[in-house]
C-alpha cells in the first residue's frame, strides 16, 4: 500500500493534545475542583470527548479505497460524528445543514438575525438545569409573536431557526438565542406581511418581562425580584437585530454562524513558558484568556449539550408540522404553535462530497494519475484492524503539551539540590 490518507490531523490541534493527555487527570480531579462552579459530573461529557479522541484513528476501523487504473491504496479513517463538539465532523455537519436549509427549508424572502441575552445574575438558573434553556426559547418566541402582533396588529405567522448557545467569546458561559427569522409573517388569510424594522429596545422590554415571568412561575425568582429587575436601567436583557440577510445565500451563511462550534482552533495556542493554554477573543483577537490544561478542559466540555437536548428549534412557517400541512392544496398557514424539533436526519451527501467542500482536497482522486478510486472494503474487525496497523507501522498519539518551566524547579531548596535531582526535560520541550 503506498501511502495511508488521512484528512485530519487531530494530534496537531491544542484541542486534541491537552484531551488525550489530560481528561484522564482531569476526571480525577473534577468533584474537588470543579463540581462547585460546573456542577455534578455529566456522563455525556466523558461519552462525548471519548468519541472525539477516537476522531480518525485507525484502531477504530477504516475505509480501504484503491485506484483501478495504477493499483494505488490508501486508508481513509473514520470519524466521531460527535455533536457541536469535534470540530472536524462539526464542519462537516455545518455544511450539511447550511446547505439543507437554503435549498429546503428558507423561504425567498429576506430574514433577520435576531439575538436575545439575558442578565448575567440569570444564567445561573440555565447553568444547572439546561432544561430551562428550551422555556428560554419559548419566551423569546412568545415576545417576537407579541412584537409582530403589536405593530401590525394581527396575528401573524413568522418562520423562525432558532439556536440556542451557552458560550461567549472567552469560551465562558453566556447563555443567548439566535434567532434567524423571517422579515413578518402570514396572517390567517394567508397574506405575508413585511415588517422590515425592529424596535430593539421595544422587543428587548416584552422578552425581559416573559423571561421574568417564567422564572417566577418556576418558583426560582420571586415576584420582588422580578419587579426590582425591570426597574433597573439597565436590567442586563437585550436584544440586536442589525444582521440582515437579503437572499438565501446570505441566510445561510447567517444560520451556518448560528451553529458554529464552541471555539475557534485558529485562536488556541500553547503558553510554553507557563504550561497553560491562551484563547485569543475580540476584535482580530486583540485579547486574550489564560487558563491551565484542566481549567480549559472544565470550559470547553461544560457546553457539551445533554443526550436529547434541542439545540436548533424550528417554529411556525418553518416547523416540520406546519411545512407538511403547506404542501396540502388550498390549506392556509396555520396560527402559530410552539412545535419545536430537532432537524431529521439529513440524507448524506457523501463523506467524500463534504472532505472535498470543508478541506478542499479530493479524497477519491488518485494522487499518482489523477484516475477515480473507489473503496473496496470497509474495515472494521479488530483482528484485521490491527494487523494492517502493524503492517504500515501507523502511530495515532498525539504530542504532549508542553509542561511550565516550574515543573523542573521541583520544591524550594535552601541550598543547591542534590547533583541530578533534576531530569533533562524531554528533548520535544527543548527549542
Amino acid at each position: 500500500m503506498a501511502g495511508v490518507y488521512r484528512p485530519r490531523h487531530p494530534e496537531r490541534t491544542v484541542l486534541y493534545r491537552v484531551l488525550f493527555h489530560h481528561f484522564d487527570r482531569f476526571l480525577t480531579e473534577y468533584e474537588s475542583r470543579f463540581e462547585r462552579e460546573y456542577g455534578f459530573f455529566r456522563p455525556v461529557v466523558k461519552e462525548v470527548v471519548e468519541k472525539y479522541l477516537d476522531c480518525g484513528n485507525p484502531r477504530s476501523g477504516f475505509a480501504r479505497i484503491r485506484c483501478p487504473d495504477c493499483a494505488e491504496e490508501r486508508l481513509v479513517m473514520f470519524s466521531c460524528r460527535t455533536r457541536g463538539f469535534c470540530p472536524s465532523c462539526h464542519a462537516k455537519r455545518i455544511e450539511e445543514w447550511g446547505e439543507w436549509m437554503r435549498e429546503t427549508l428558507l423561504l425567498d424572502v429576506p430574514h433577520r438575525q435576531i439575538v436575545f441575552t439575558i442578565p448575567k445574575r440569570l444564567r445561573v438558573f440555565f447553568k444547572f438545569d439546561r432544561r430551562l434553556l428550551g422555556d428560554l426559547c419559548r419566551s423569546a418566541l412568545r415576545s417576537l409573536s407579541r412584537y409582530f402582533e403589536v405593530v401590525t396588529g394581527s396575528a401573524l405567522t413568522p418562520g423562525v431557526i432558532a439556536a440556542l448557545q451557552t458560550f461567549g467569546a472567552r469560551i465562558n458561559l453566556h447563555v443567548h438565542l439566535h434567532f434567524l427569522v423571517t422579515e413578518g409573517g402570514v396572517d390567517e388569510a394567508g397574506v405575508f406581511h413585511k415588517i422590515p424594522r425592529i424596535d430593539d429596545s421595544r422587543l428587548a422590554d416584552i422578552f425581559s418581562r416573559e423571561v421574568l415571568a417564567m422564572l417566577v412561575r418556576k418558583e426560582l425568582l420571586s415576584p420582588e425580584w422580578a419587579e426590582r429587575i425591570l426597574s433597573w436601567r439597565h436590567s442586563g436583557f437585550s436584544v440586536h437585530s442589525l444582521v440582515r440577510a437579503k437572499t438565501k445565500p446570505e441566510a445561510e451563511r447567517v444560520g451556518k454562524y448560528m451553529i458554529r462550534p464552541v471555539l475557534a482552533l485558529e485562536r488556541l495556542t500553547f503558553l510554553e513558558s507557563e504550561g497553560k493554554v491562551g484563547y485569543r477573543w475580540g476584535r482580530d483577537g486583540a485579547e486574550q484568556e489564560t487558563m491551565d490544561y484542566l481549567e480549559f478542559i472544565a470550559r470547553v466540555t461544560s457546553h457539551i449539550p445533554d443526550k436529547g437536548q434541542v439545540t436548533v428549534r424550528y417554529y411556525g412557517l418553518y416547523a416540520n408540522a406546519h411545512r407538511g400541512k403547506v404542501k396540502k392544496a388550498g390549506l392556509s398557514p396555520a396560527a402559530l404553535r410552539v412545535v419545536e424539533e430537532e432537524l431529521r436526519r439529513l440524507p448524506a451527501k457523501g463523506w467524500a462530497a463534504m472532505i472535498r467542500k470543508v478541506y478542499e482536497v479530493d479524497p477519491m482522486v488518485c494522487p499518482r494519475c489523477g484516475g477515480a478510486m473507489r473503496v473496496v472494503a470497509f474495515l472494521t474487525e479488530h483482528a484485521v484492524v490491527d494487523r494492517i496497523i502493524e503492517h504500515l507501522k501507523l502511530a495515532f498519539v498525539a504530542a504532549k503539551p508542553p509542561p511550565p518551566q516550574a515543573a523542573f524547579q521541583g520544591l524550594l531548596w535552601e541550598a543547591e539540590p542534590p547533583a541530578g535531582f533534576f531530569p533533562d526535560p524531554p528533548a520535544e520541550y527543548v527549542s
